[in-house]
């Protein structure tokens, strides 16, 4: 069972090349993220919440591909997209990253800083500001986006979960309150 997991809430994994947003009641997750990099976005006021499974730096050269979102300017867009049609707004964005780390440890492997830089490059474009991140290294990650509780933990290497963003669940007659 993951950590801090309600009995009530859903859990979704967001796999490779997909976008996806959820409202409060649900944990998102993605997992062994190598190179690639999870742009999580969270409106804490309205509880709604998504990650974008992001591959490649760049746009897909061909509009309305299947593949497209695996591209980091499709994906972010989309993503900020689902959010504000949901009831998101752009001034109350709460934006995370976590990834792009060289696992292979491939001295002339370039994809993890260009997936860096074009991440950087489409939310710079479209006004967003990144509240937490955790990118590079040689570790792969795993993120964990609680939605009702505001926070965005991650892991690296399989290890503990910790919080990139938000407060760690609060303990009280032993017991944790999430």
């Amino acid at each position: 069972m993951e950590p801090y997991t309600r009995k009530t809430e859903r859990v979704r994994e967001v796999l490779t090349g997909e976008v996806r947003t959820e409202s409060a009641g649900t944990i998102m997750l993605v997992s062994a993220l190598g190179s690639c990099i999870a742009v999580v976005m969270l409106d804490p006021l309205v509880r709604i919440g998504g990650i974008a499974h992001v591959m490649l730096p760049g746009k897909c050269r061909q509009e309305g591909h299947a593949d497209r979102f695996r591209y980091a300017d499709d994906a972010i867009t989309e993503l900020l997209s689902q959010m504000l049609r949901k009831g998101a707004k752009i001034e109350d964005l709460v934006v995370c990253l976590a990834g792009a780390g060289n696992v292979l440890q491939r001295p002339e492997d370039s994809i993890c800083s260009l997936n860096i830089e074009a991440v950087s490059e489409v939310l710079s474009r479209l006004g967003l500001t990144v509240s937490a991140q955790s990118l590079g290294g040689v570790q792969r990650r795993s993120v964990r986006l609680d939605i009702a509780a505001g926070t965005v933990l991650y892991s690296e290497g399989g290890g503990k979960f910790s919080v990139l963003f938000g407060q760690a669940p609060i303990m009280q007659w032993g017991k944790k309150l999430c």
